[in-house]
């Protein structure tokens, strides 16, 4: 008998993804806070010495919160707070034809100073509207409630995730936009790639650099407080709203031993270890043997009561992660810090970013085989530099050319036995890049005219890729000529 199966599943979820702070703007507007997003800076626009530098120190926050003269691109993002239902129309049935819509809530927006007595009611009522607006376009939502929003008062008094207070905070944020949208939102993301505590520490853990002894260690019993927060929702949402489902995140990389030697085969066994750490916990319940061992060897002290241990069984439904590209590792890049270097064997974007579809199928199955729960691949794209030619059109066959490779990839692993239920392109609506601050590090389907200050008219122009893709998702992934 033949068991394989070569297409998508009928309901097979084709969504986009975005983040709040990425693209709304607006962002004293409605009550909000200051959120840790708007505090970074276009990376074009600092000195060569910290346009690698991912911490912040008290400083540094400080004379960012007053500044009003510097570029904040997620400041402004996209003006998508204005211009929603416009962009909705363009994304959902009556558009690209996208059958689900993956964003996140700015936690800044519902409670401004993250400890606020009361939640923001007109924050509250934006995302009502946001929500209605996603589903009258034929849209499933997603919601991620973490995606580097903290607001900036916990991390200038809690010092982010590394004190317990912000647990009780995110637990508190967590059950208010349950409670509040839990009738029309079924699909939850707890924390945006939790994993990414080196390449986004300020962004993910709110950690100011000046205020720990050891910033390592520190990264890490912030992100264990985080996963007990996490767990905390996932009970709350299990015993309140059964039908609601909360997954749990990774960014996405399997990275590849350097060579064959044993020792580097060990190294990239044990960082990949390192990598799913979080995905383990919040899959299988508790902190696993090999993360241990880990600390120790690093001389690291993680403090967890035997509560919060026992708390952390409550479990996420799901697994998501983002692909983007894919790494090596050998002995030395382990020891210096669990660095990953490039693959030169294969071929990069103008970032650097390898592009590497075989690694999708890779980390399909290994993922698969490791936790056999629904997975969703919750971000995939390619960051091009588009420019409209004379008659005002943006040709990007190399982004369809990247789209095509990824989706055969996907298909090969559903035949290979994954249960993969949706996959959601990242940004299919440029918007402010995450990593750098830019608009031309461009992902859409459709251009926004907007420069990396914030100059243009603000026009969405379909690229080439847009009819494309629509096609795809048309044929339910059938049509990828």
């Amino acid at each position: 008998m033949n068991r394989t199966r070569t297409t998508f599943p009928a309901d097979f979820l084709w969504g986009g993804g975005f983040a709040a702070a990425q693209m709304e703007g607006a962002y004293l507007e409605g009550g909000k806070g200051l959120c840790i997003s708007d505090l970074t800076q276009n990376v074009a626009d600092l000195p060569l010495a910290k346009k690698g530098n991912k911490e912040m120190t008290s400083n540094i926050i400080q004379a960012a919160i007053k500044d009003t003269e510097g570029n904040y691109p997620k400041r402004r993002g996209i003006d998508f707070y204005h211009t929603y239902k416009e962009d909705l129309r363009l994304l959902g049935k009556y558009g690209l034809g996208l059958k689900s819509y993956r964003t996140s809530i700015n936690w800044a927006r519902i409670f401004p100073n993250g400890d606020d007595a009361e939640p923001n009611e007109e924050g509250l009522r934006f995302y009502d509207d946001l929500i209605d607006e996603i589903l009258a376009n034929g849209m499933e939502p997603m919601i991620t409630m973490s995606h580097y929003e903290m607001p900036v008062n916990l991390i200038l008094k809690y010092r982010g995730w590394y004190q317990k207070e912000t647990i009780d905070c995110f637990e508190r944020y967590g059950q208010v936009i349950l409670d509040r949208y839990h009738d029309r939102v079924k699909l939850w993301i707890n924390v945006n790639q939790i994993n990414l505590i080196s390449h986004e520490s300020i962004l993910h853990l709110g950690i100011p650099s000046d205020t720990v002894n050891k910033m390592q260690e520190a990264k890490y019993q912030g992100v264990v407080n985080e996963m007990i927060g996490c767990a905390r929702i996932s009970q709350y949402a299990h015993e309140h709203y059964p039908d609601v489902k909360i997954g749990c995140m990774l960014c996405g990389g399997y990275d590849y031993p350097a060579t064959c030697k044993p020792e580097d085969v060990l190294a990239a066994l044990r960082h990949n270890q390192m990598e799913v750490f979080y995905s383990d916990v919040l899959l299988r319940g508790k902190i696993p043997g090999y993360a241990w061992h880990y600390f120790e060897e690093k001389g690291y002290r993680i403090e967890i009561s035997e509560e919060e241990e026992a708390m952390l069984k409550n479990t996420s439904d799901y697994f998501t992660f983002s692909y983007y590209y894919s790494g090596i590792v050998d002995q030395a890049h382990f020891e210096e810090g669990n660095r990953v270097a490039l693959n030169k064997e294969i071929p990069a974007t103008d970032w650097g970013w390898s592009i590497d579809p075989t690694g999708l199928r890779i980390l399909l199955n290994v993922f698969y085989d490791r936790y056999q729960c629904p997975i969703y691949i919750t971000e995939n794209g390619i960051g091009l530099i588009d420019t409209l030619d004379p008659d005002g059109h943006i040709h990007d066959p190399q982004r369809v050319d990247f789209y095509r490779k990824h989706i055969e990839a996907m298909k090969a692993a559903i035949a290979d036995g994954v249960d993969l239920r949706g996959y959601y392109v990242w940004g299919p609506l440029d918007i402010v890049s995450c990593s750098s601050s830019e608009m031309s590090k461009r992902y859409g389907f459709i251009y926004v005219d907007l420069d990396d200050h914030g100059a243009g008219s603000g026009r969405r122009i379909k690229k080439d890729s847009f009819a494309w893709m629509q096609k795809v998702i048309a044929t339910h992934g059938e049509d990828l000529a």
